[in-house]
């Protein structure tokens, strides 16, 4: 029964994680840009209705990822929560079929994109099926934090400093400083969801919850910035949705005593679900519209919907031509 609760929040996590992408990744290119990890930003933002929107399903989609996790393993829950990419590809679908936008090759791409998402949803599925991951322990020790920190700094922080000396790979060096967060932080949630029966005493008298609070808003923030800096934003949905649940689950390997069947047979099967799962992602990311268009946009019609002075448009995928709504 745990485990059927875990997989119901986590797949309705997934749902609200991608109604939260589809419009954030339109409301971060109608703001100025800032600095990466300006708090600058969400001030911009907060003016936007359909951030706000995005903001709140992004609130719901965590919350039932904190009771998928109190229920399941990191290794149960995280891979089903690729499905936020999925759940977006189709919501943004349907708005584009709905905006009336043409364009050439539509069915070719369309069986792509399905494709894409079939490969990622067996990937998932395959690793769960062979895998078959145990629940594992939800107790650390303190000796866990500083490996944890020391990694965190050293990887993210030479993100960072990619983002900023290389213009070209600034979104993409942001997206896997953003997917790291995101992974560090399942696990973090992970370890507190064991302190909450315990109370407020237990939970504020243990380091993940401090750990947590750093590297959570550091997410968010760096998840803003790579998709207002991507220019295509189909990079960078990949690198995130992809980073977030190979973290998660290595950490959970490595500090949690999560176990995966292990015969030769079984590793290979794990192995090659992971890589269709991310290629999943990569295909359905690299050939989906990556703009919902006017059906989602607030602004009247004809306003700008990109950065200041920028026209109104449509974004698809890899090849795909751009329209510009009559």
């Amino acid at each position: 029964m745990s485990s059927l609760i875990a997989v119901v929040a986590a797949i309705a996590s997934a749902l609200m994680l991608g109604i939260s992408s589809v419009a954030d990744q339109r409301s971060t290119k109608r703001v100025e840009s800032r600095r990466t990890l300006s708090p600058r930003i969400l001030l911009d933002l907060v003016r936007q209705p359909l951030w706000v929107t995005a903001l709140g399903a992004n609130l719901v989609g965590f919350a039932l990822q904190v009771v998928a996790l109190n229920f399941g393993s990191l290794a149960l829950v995280q891979p089903i929560l690729v499905c936020d990419l999925i759940f977006a590809v189709l919501i943004l679908w349907y708005l584009w079929r709905r905006s009336g936008v043409q364009r050439l090759g539509r069915s070719r791409q369309t069986r792509i994109v399905f494709a894409g998402v079939g490969g990622a949803v067996i990937g998932v599925a395959g690793f769960l099926a062979i895998g078959r991951p145990s629940s594992g322990t939800t107790h650390v020790s303190f000796s866990v934090l500083p490996p944890l920190a020391v990694g965190l700094v050293v990887v993210v922080g030479g993100c960072l400093a990619v983002a900023a000396k290389n213009r070209n790979l600034r979104s993409l060096a942001l997206a896997l400083a953003c997917g790291i967060n995101f992974g560090v932080a399942a696990f973090l949630v992970k370890l507190l969801t064991s302190e909450f029966g315990g109370g407020l005493s237990e939970v504020f008298t243990n380091w993940p919850i401090y750990v947590f609070a750093v590297v959570g808003p550091a997410g968010f923030l760096l998840n803003q910035d790579a998709f207002q800096q991507g220019k295509f934003l189909a990079p960078v949905q990949a690198i995130i949705t992809s980073a977030d649940p190979v973290i998660s689950i290595g950490l959970g390997i490595l500090w949690l005593n999560v176990q995966l069947r292990s015969s030769p047979a079984d590793i290979a099967g794990v192995v090659v679900s992971i890589l269709l799962m991310i290629t999943g992602i990569v295909i359905t990311a690299n050939y989906a519209p990556l703009a919902a268009g006017p059906a989602l946009d607030s602004a009247p019609r004809g306003a700008p919907t990109g950065r200041p002075g920028a026209s109104a448009e449509i974004s698809y995928g890899r090849d795909a031509p751009r329209a510009t709504p009559p």
